[in-house]
C-alpha cells in the first residue's frame, strides 16, 4: 500500500508541537484535559469487548495494541500500562522522537514507528486513533488500513470533532482564537460526521456498536454524553 494516508502539512504542523507535547499547561493542554476522559471511555469499552474485570489492572495483558496517530505517545502510555503489547505510529519524526525518550524514562517498551497506518503490521486486538481521520489526505484509504490491521474480532476506537456549527463555533474559531489549540489545526471541511464515519467503517467491513459523544461545558468541563454535536467517540468492530 503506498504512503498517501499522510498529508505533509500536517504532519509538520504538528512535529512542531513536539518538544512541548508532554507539557500540560503548554500548546497540547487541551489534549492532557482530554485524555482521562478517552481513557474512561477506552476502558469501558475494553471491559465489554474482551469481558476484562473492571477491577483487573492489566486488562490487555497479552494482547497486541495499535495507536494510530499517537503524537508523543499520551495515549500509548495508559495502554501500556494496562498490560498491551503496544505499536505507536506518527506521521511527524519529531513526535515519535519525543515519545521514545519519554517512553524510556518511564520504563516503558512501545514499539514507536514514523510513518501512517500503512506502518502497521497487524493484526491488533485493538486500534486506537483520536482526533485523526480529520488529518488525513486520503480518509477511504486510512479506513481501509485500519480495518485491515484487526485480527478477527478486533476493536478499533476513534474520536474526532463532528462538522457541526457548534464545533466551528467552539473548537475552531474559539479554541483557536484564544490559544486553546494551536493556530490551523483545524480545517472544519475536514470533520466527519457520525453518520458518515458509520458508512466508511461499514463499507471496511466494519460495525460499529457505539456512538458517544464528549463534549464540555463551563461548569463539568470535558465529559462523556449523548450529545455528539461538538465531538465523539467511536467503537467498530471486526466480526470474527
Amino acid at each position: 500500500m503506498p504512503d498517501t494516508t499522510i498529508n505533509p502539512a500536517e504532519a509538520e504542523h504538528f512535529g512542531r508541537l513536539a518538544a512541548d507535547w508532554w507539557d500540560p499547561n503548554g500548546s497540547s493542554a487541551m489534549l492532557h484535559r482530554l485524555n482521562p476522559v478517552r481513557l474512561k471511555y477506552l476502558r469501558e469499552r475494553i471491559d465489554l469487548h474482551f469481558g476484562a474485570d473492571e477491577r483487573d489492572r492489566r486488562p490487555l495483558a497479552g494482547r497486541r495494541v495499535a495507536d494510530v496517530g499517537c503524537g508523543a505517545g499520551l495515549l500509548a502510555e495508559p495502554l501500556a500500562r494496562l498490560g498491551a503489547e503496544v505499536t505507536g505510529v506518527d506521521a511527524a519524526e519529531e513526535n515519535i522522537e519525543a515519545a521514545r525518550v519519554h517512553a524510556l524514562g518511564q520504563g516503558l517498551e512501545i514499539d514507536y514507528r514514523v510513518g501512517g497506518v500503512e506502518a502497521l503490521t497487524g493484526p491488533y486486538d485493538l486500534a486506537t486513533s483520536m482526533e485523526v481521520v480529520e488529518h488525513v489526505a486520503d480518509v477511504p484509504l486510512f479506513l481501509d488500513g485500519l480495518a485491515a490491521a484487526l485480527a478477527p474480532d478486533g476493536m478499533l476506537v476513534m474520536s474526532t470533532p463532528n462538522r457541526t456549527s457548534m464545533s466551528r463555533l467552539l473548537l475552531v474559531r474559539a479554541a483557536e482564537a484564544i490559544g486553546r489549540i494551536p493556530a490551523g489545526t483545524h480545517d472544519w471541511s475536514k470533520f466527519l460526521t457520525p453518520e458518515e464515519l458509520r458508512t466508511e467503517l461499514e463499507r471496511v467491513g466494519l460495525e460499529v456498536t457505539d456512538v458517544t459523544g464528549l463534549g464540555w461545558s463551563p461548569a463539568r468541563g470535558l465529559r462523556l454524553t449523548r450529545d455528539t454535536s461538538l465531538n465523539y467517540l467511536l467503537t467498530a468492530v471486526r466480526r470474527a
